[in-house]
């Protein structure tokens, strides 16, 4: 590495790199397998002259999200950051340096911090708009195209694969938020641990330090108000649903009440008795197909009438 080097970022790194860097920098690389640690022991520890930090973090890959360790190495003369996936925040940190920031460990941890943060942030906030087009989705749920008729209702099969569609949405950005809190909550727990152990560390800008934090409260705060709103628009979906499966079932029972009444008459005129009044007249079987016509209308009448389908 050229002399004077104080950032290394290993980007997951092979063992002879790893090798290299332990060599020049006389630091313990951890394994994957040790960033991935969930106790809070293993992912903030302090270090002969420095810290280690590790917190897990959300990445956007192929569509899918997920969540991949992410370690820092914090010493006076370097900054060693170990991560498994590609990261906005890292670009954007070395475009700053590249252009008016400094060159000192404690600096660069502090930009790539807020780097961070601004990118959480910026997921939260396509979320909020990706929440907002799901509610118009599922409070004006209506799966016909713009060329169909006004009074054309679409298949069932569509109304039901319009519903799985909805579903699935709702649970994809439930996952996502869930992943995000997990990545807000290891930096809100690494910002009182650095903020206590920098002593010798000349990490003396404590206001920039206090921004970062408050940002990752009022980013907490706005992640617990779209989990909210995730979890209402589960419930209207569900209930959505529930109103379909109640139509279904409303036109199953008014069939089966429209069946009973002609049922009812065919089988009293199909008994086999000797002695049946309409047995010999010459109009009984026009009759009794005029009371079953009539005993099938006269119920599909009324429902029309109240309105239950």
């Amino acid at each position: 590495m050229p002399g004077g080097t104080v950032w290394i970022d290993l980007y997951d790194p092979s063992p002879e790199e790893v090798a290299q860097v332990e060599a020049e920098t006389g630091l313990r690389i951890p394994t994957r397998a040790a960033l991935s640690e969930v106790e809070t022991s293993s992912r903030l520890r302090r270090l002969k002259g420095g810290l280690s930090l590790s917190t897990p973090m959300i990445t956007f890959e192929q569509a899918d999200s997920q969540l991949k360790p992410l370690g820092f190495l914090l010493t006076k003369d370097h900054l060693v950051t170990v991560r498994f996936h590609d990261l906005r925040a890292f670009g954007s940190a070395a475009k700053r340096l590249t252009e008016d920031e400094g060159g000192d460990p404690a600096v660069i941890f502090t930009i790539l911090l807020e780097e961070l943060v601004d990118s959480l942030a910026d997921s939260l906030e396509e979320m909020a708009v990706d929440l907002d087009s799901l509610s118009s989705r599922i409070f004006d749920f209506d799966v016909r195209g713009p060329s169909a008729k006004r009074l054309e209702e679409p298949p069932p099969r569509r109304r039901d694969l319009a519903l799985r569609r909805i579903l699935r949405a709702i649970s994809r950005r439930g996952k996502v938020l869930g992943k995000i809190r997990a990545s807000l909550l290891g930096l809100e727990r690494i910002m009182p641990f650095v903020s206590s152990a920098c002593e010798g560390l000349e990490l003396t800008d404590d206001g920039r330090f206090e921004t970062i934090r408050r940002d990752i409260e009022s980013l907490d705060e706005f992640e617990t108000r779209l989990a909210e709103n995730v979890q209402f628009l589960l419930d209207a979906a569900l209930g959505l649903i529930n109103i379909e499966q109640n139509n279904v079932f409303r036109v199953l029972t008014v069939v089966s009440v429209v069946g009973v009444p002609p049922t009812l008459i065919a089988s009293m005129y199909g008994m086999n008795f000797k002695h049946m009044p309409e047995l010999d007249w010459a109009y009984g079987y026009p009759y009794a197909l005029t009371l079953i016509f009539l005993s099938a209308i006269i119920p599909i009448v009324y429902f029309r009438i109240r309105g239950w389908f």
